[in-house]
């Protein structure tokens, strides 16, 4: 697998124009490309501004097709004003460990 970690600083007045964008592009991959297998957008209240991706695609072919899909560029070209500072870094994942599913409780049960 192939995973690309985004870290985005927003332009404040730009925050919820480009979530808009951001999760309207998340679901579109997830929907429209086989080799993307999770894509995950996470915020902080504690730091508003800032964006983190969490991305996995089967192989480096599979995210070079996203970066050339006409949703993703559309995304691109829509937010580029709205972007402070984009880092992205990209891994090999050599191992994928399964927990247990999400919920509402903050204490999980034994």
């Amino acid at each position: 697998m192939h995973v690309v970690t985004v870290r985005f600083r927003i332009k404040n007045e730009h925050q919820e124009g480009f979530m808009k964008l951001m999760l309207q592009n998340a679901s579109e991959s997830l929907q429209t490309e086989a080799g993307c297998k999770q894509f995950d957008v996470c915020s902080d209240s504690g730091r508003p501004g800032e964006i983190f991706l969490y991305e996995v695609y089967v192989d480096a072919k599979a995210f070079d097709l996203h970066l050339q899909s006409a949703h993703f560029r559309r995304f691109d070209d829509q937010t580029r004003h709205m972007v402070e500072t984009k880092d992205v870094t990209v891994y090999d994942q050599l191992s994928c460990h399964k927990q247990f599913p999400l919920s509402t409780d903050s204490h999980p049960r034994p």
